[in-house]
């Protein structure tokens, strides 16, 4: 299904869009977003952007852990069988 069925309006607004000829409204910027099941803030975000994105401390600490606990586990398992 094309992003313009999916947001009900046509092709060429979202060309449009795309070329920045037109800015959406908030409600279209709605339908975008939930179109491609994105949050809205991330449609303004470049690659850059995304690259800069810092995982918080507490969850870095918390996503080493498990990984910790996950490869013990693996290892126990592969020593005992």
């Amino acid at each position: 299904m094309k992003l313009a069925e999916m947001c009900n309006t046509s092709t060429s607004y979202i060309g449009e869009i795309e070329i920045g000829k037109k800015f959406p409204s908030v409600e279209m910027i709605q339908r975008i977003a939930s179109a491609l099941d994105v949050a809205p803030y991330k449609l303004f975000m470049t690659e850059e952007d995304f690259n800069k994105v810092e995982v918080p401390s507490e969850l870095k600490k918390s996503l080493i852990e498990n990984l910790q606990k996950t490869v013990a586990e693996i290892v126990e398992h592969d020593l005992s069988n």
